[in-house]
């Protein structure tokens, strides 16, 4: 059996799932955490779904109610697949010429690039703004004509960004790294599952755990012509001079996962290094791309 638990919540409140991996320390079946905007007409008024294996406690409720800001509503599932039900309300994202999708939806328009990410695990799923940002802003950098042979992707969650990366500049070498071993796991699956090669060649990507850029891999790998890092505007500022250092005269970075409202903080930082906003996004979600002069 399987079981579902749903919270009323803001936006925020939904986009915020993402930082609650820690919510269940300890759990051997931690539930998957899925939310959604059920009315478009109602962009504040999300719903969180919590999908359990097995019958949710009183200190499960607790915790979860805690993410909203409602009551929580628990119903049993019966035999149904918990994880696809969890990806039933996933449609399919356009971002560039990328199509994301999870299992659900597998066919795909002609003339995209297609990856299909699971929504059980790690963020980056291309559903939030930020992550599709970033696809839509590499897709404008190969249609600009830039070329990069020695990529990072700093923070990568599913994999996501860096499988993209791969698809537009097929014969560059990719490091994707994470603090999080469990990210890295569903990585190295997602990179099965969408036939990117593993390894240290070009064309193929390496995985790692590593905080930051505090990795012999990276070290090893630096400079690079790119760096990709969606992870949050506190940790983006932090790990500026450490970007810059590990760029190549030339090189470009690209920063998302940063509201609107923290842009001008991440800029100056970067500024402050020597690099220059070649682009400043846009949205509530703005995606930078930075250059370090020649």
């Amino acid at each position: 059996m399987s079981w579902r638990v749903t919270i009323p919540c803001t936006r925020a409140q939904g986009e915020g799932i993402a930082d609650a991996e820690d919510l269940f320390p300890g759990s051997d079946n931690p539930p998957v955490l899925v939310a959604d905007e059920p009315d478009e007409s109602k962009p504040d008024e999300w719903l969180i779904h919590a999908y359990f294996e097995h019958e949710p406690t009183e200190d499960e409720l607790h915790r979860l109610t805690g993410l909203g800001s409602g009551r929580p509503h628990v119903e049993q599932l019966g035999e149904a697949d918990w994880v696809t039900m969890s990806q039933a309300g996933l449609q399919p994202i356009r971002a560039g010429r990328f199509y994301v999708h999870t299992p659900m939806y597998r066919s795909h328009p002609p003339g995209t690039i297609a990856f299909e990410i699971d929504a059980s695990l790690a963020f980056g799923t291309g559903q939030h703004a930020t992550t599709s940002g970033c696809l839509a802003a590499l897709d404008r950098l190969e249609h600009k004509h830039c070329s990069f042979t020695n990529i990072a992707d700093i923070g990568t969650g599913t994999g996501l960004l860096a499988f993209a990366a791969l698809a537009l500049w097929p014969e560059a070498k990719c490091i994707a790294t994470d603090i999080d071993s469990q990210a890295i796991n569903v990585a190295r699956e997602n990179a099965a599952i969408n036939g990117v090669k593993l390894g240290h060649g070009a064309g193929e990507l390496l995985l790692a755990v590593a905080d930051g850029m505090a990795s012999p891999m990276l070290s090893a790998r630096s400079p690079f012509d790119l760096i990709v890092a969606n992870i949050l505007a506190g940790p983006l500022i932090e790990l500026a001079p450490d970007f810059a250092k590990a760029l190549k005269p030339g090189g470009t970075v690209m920063l998302g996962g940063l509201l609107n409202t923290q842009a001008e903080a991440v800029i100056e930082a970067y500024e402050k290094l020597g690099l220059a906003i070649r682009d400043r996004g846009s949205g509530e979600w703005p995606v930078l791309v930075c250059e370090r002069a020649a």
